[in-house]
């Protein structure tokens, strides 16, 4: 019985949220086939919301990881060459330059003014074009260096008469590698004998030290005559402040005269990975709303044949007491759980998918934080719009017009 006798005649009787659920639920089951069809046509859509947004995520990703490769974070500061007299920077500028807040790192490199020979019987001409240089340890992270092979230096290292050789210096000093086990080969730098622990490769951030034998700071105060003054400091800082830190560096690393040093500015990949990641953003959405739409459009068709379908049942019911209320609400939550279960099905589908492609091209997995909650989400809003005029359609139906419908 869909009504009560009252006092004040029938009164329709209020269905809970539960008994709606299960109505919608008794659809689904009762059209089987039809339903599972529509549930795989809404599981696409999402399958290709959740891809279609993933894929072109995960390459931004590799992109603007191979762009802050390009040293989009670093910046280099040095005196002014034509200055007169010649501009010092700070023994501990680096340190200076370090405390900015948004810097992340700060290392520097000193010219020792010294020649650097393969024997202490070699043609001092023989090493033009090779500069000897004072390095602070953490160098490599700062230039976005690497260690071709050996090792680099180390705070026990760098108090030894060790050196590492940038790629072109080594190969002018006739060394391809650092072999473990064998005996290391010997520079003669400054009139001592400095051992060969490591080979860089090449550094296209910072190309100076490519053609540099790199001595440990200590090192190099000990046994060189170095005055401790570093000549290039290197600094890398978060990217949405790179601007701020260049602005304040001259003043941080000489107070006295900042006018006098001189700041490289943000890289030009740096720019170009800004107007990529606010290109593809925009695309990214367009891509998610067009899908988005799709399914819903998909949703709406379904729910319409299912109305035109059920005709009879709709009359029946209405003609055994039910509301226009809850012939609604039967047919919107039949749309709502039939997007439920096609969205989660898409989401893991589409995510599996996504991960796949990005995997087969060596690129990150990346899931932009909507798409799989937003999935979901996105289908069963998409549904209940989409059920919106199917159920309103449904309730109208006049019961006899609904019978007589064969």
């Amino acid at each position: 019985m869909t009504r009560r006798m009252t006092g004040h005649g029938p009164r329709p009787v209020r269905l809970a949220f539960s008994d709606i659920l299960r109505l919608g639920l008794l659809g689904i089951r009762t059209r089987g086939p039809r339903a599972a069809l529509s549930a795989l046509g809404i599981s696409l859509g999402i399958a290709t919301l959740v891809v279609v947004t993933a894929v072109p995520a995960a390459g931004q990703r590799a992109l603007v990881n191979q762009l802050s490769a390009l040293g989009t974070n670093m910046l280099r500061v040095a005196p002014q060459a034509d200055s007169d007299p010649p501009v010092v920077l700070p023994v501990d500028a680096d340190a200076m330059a370090a405390r900015i807040g948004p810097v992340t790192g700060a290392s520097a490199v000193a010219n020792t003014h010294t020649t650097v020979l393969r024997s202490d019987r070699a043609d001092p001409a023989d090493a033009s074009g090779i500069s000897v240089l004072a390095a602070r340890t953490n160098l490599l992270g700062a230039v976005h260096g690497r260690v071709r092979s050996g090792a680099f230096l180390t705070a026990t290292t760098a108090r030894f008469p060790t050196v590492v050789l940038g790629f072109r210096a080594a190969a002018r000093l006739g060394f391809d590698r650092v072999r473990a086990g064998q005996e290391p080969g010997q520079l003669y730098i400054g009139g001592r004998w400095f051992t060969v622990i490591g080979i860089l490769d090449p550094l296209p951030l910072a190309p100076d030290l490519d053609s540099a034998v790199l001595v440990g700071w200590k090192a190099a105060r000990d046994r060189l005559g170095f005055d401790g003054h570093p000549t290039v400091v290197y600094v890398t800082a978060r990217e949405a402040r790179i601007e701020e830190v260049r602005a304040v560096l001259p003043a941080t690393v000489h107070p006295q005269l900042p006018g006098l040093v001189q700041v490289s500015r943000p890289s030009d990949a740096l720019a170009a990975k800004r107007a990529t990641e606010r290109t593809l953003s925009v695309l990214l959405l367009g891509l998610a709303g067009v899908a988005l739409l799709i399914g819903g459009v998909g949703v709406a068709n379904t729910m319409v044949v299912s109305v035109l379908e059920r005709r009879r049942e709709i009359g029946l019911r209405r003609a055994l007491g039910a509301t226009r209320g809850q012939i609604r609400g039967q047919f919107l939550a039949e749309s709502v759980m039939l997007s439920a279960l096609g969205g989660g099905a898409g989401t893991v589908l589409g995510a599996a998918g996504a991960a796949g492609y990005a995997v087969a091209h060596s690129w990150p997995v990346v899931f932009p934080p909507f798409v799989l909650a937003g999935g979901v989400a996105g289908a069963v809003v998409v549904g209940m719009a989409a059920g919106v005029y199917p159920a309103v359609r449904a309730s109208r139906l006049p019961p006899t017009e609904a019978l007589a419908a064969v």
